[in-house]
This record gives C-alpha cells, structure tokens and sequence, in this order.
C-alpha cells in the first residue's frame, strides 16, 4: 500500500485539504490519504478553535465518504505537542509489512520553506518521502486578523522567504492553487457571510449541528 499523510489542525476542514489528497490520489498513485489533526501544533497557537476531539470528528465524517481518505486521531490520543516524526514512525510501525515503500508526507510550500526548523528534521527525510503542495495566500476580502493562527518561536508562517529553496529531494505538486484557508472559513462564520460550498458537506453540517465557530 503506498500511503501518504496530510496532518494539520483541520481548523475546518475544508476543500483546498480535500482537492489536495484527491491530487494525491489521482495524480501520484497513493492508495490512501491518512489526514492527522494536530492536537497541539508545535509552531503555532490557535486564535480561535473548537475541541481535538471536534476538529477530529469532522475530519473523519469527511473521510467516511471516500475509499481513499482515511482519518487518524494518533497525534491527539498521544497528546502534548504533535511532533511530526513522532506520527511517521508511529504509522510505520502500525502498518509494518502493509506499505509497500516509505510514507510519504504532504506538505505546504509555506511550511517547506521553514523545515530546518521542524523536529528532528534531518531524520524525518529518511524515513518519509516528501511531497511539497503548492499554496499562495489569497488576497482577503474580509477582515481575518482575529482569526489568524500566530506561528510560534521563530516560525513566520513561511510565505515571506520568496522562491522556496527546499535541499532534500522531493516531489512538487501540481496541485490546483484554491484561494481559501480555515482561517477565512472561521472568519465567514463567525461574522455572517457565506461559506456554504468552502467546506466539504458532512463538515458543513457538523459545524451547524455543534453551532462552531460562532455559527448562529
């Protein structure tokens, strides 16, 4: 089985992380797109987030509608602060003698450009193979500053470093470039406008059942 994994805080879900997997899926052969919500993200702090235990439910009601995609709650149940390294050896381990070459992990530009500053860096690359998803930040057209997710330390969220220079071998996605982030999608809940097709529908409709994000 060739797996690759998206982690991230899912903070939603919503269908620029759906378009990537499916990209995955399609384009590079991967049997299955493990998504790993984040319990807490080592290089940023939440502005405004439900419970793991929601971001994670909603990730997995999305997942349940798809052969390919499945929905792991390994970085919450081990809790503390989610070390990448940590979740790939974890998923080696698990399915030993399934995978038929190492995981792959799905990253975004913005993080590739900030990886020497990730944990254990320099073993991550030799025992995942490296996928990097193109992303641009889009031009806002509401208000998110009290949305935004601060990066921690010294992270700057990675899109101030220009042609990204990544030195370990990977591959480059040539993903479709959506112009949505959670960060917007909370911003549109929270102030009223409309989100209904940013996110996936079994997500659209967990938000509105557990009222999230300020949903009214």
């Amino acid at each position: 089985m060739k797996l690759a994994l998206l982690g991230g805080s899912f903070n939603p879900l919503h269908i620029g992380h759906a378009m990537l997997a499916e990209t995955v899926v399609t384009e590079l052969g991967y049997d299955t797109v493990l998504f790993v919500p984040a319990f807490i993200p080592p290089h940023k702090t939440f502005a405004d987030a439900p419970s793991a235990q929601d971001r994670f439910n909603m990730t997995l009601s999305f997942c349940r509608n798809s052969a390919h995609f499945e929905a792991t709650d390994c970085e919450i149940a081990r809790g503390g602060v989610s070390y990448t390294f940590d979740t790939v050896q974890f998923i080696i381990d698990k399915f030993k003698g399934i995978l038929t070459e190492k995981p792959a992990l799905i990253m975004g530009q913005e993080n590739a450009a900030e990886f020497d500053k990730w944990h254990r860096a320099n073993e991550l690359v030799h025992i995942a193979n490296i996928i990097i998803a193109r992303r641009s930040e889009s031009e806002r057209v509401i208000d998110t500053a009290a949305f935004e997710n601060k990066p921690t330390g010294s992270y700057t969220g990675g899109f101030d470093k220009g042609e990204l220079v990544f030195p370990h071998a990977h591959v480059l996605l040539e993903n479709p470039l959506l112009p949505i982030s959670s960060t917007d999608v909370r911003a549109r809940i929270a102030s009223g406008k409309s989100w209904r097709y940013l996110v996936p529908e079994r997500v659209f409709q967990y938000i509105i059942k557990h009222k999230l994000y300020g949903y009214r």
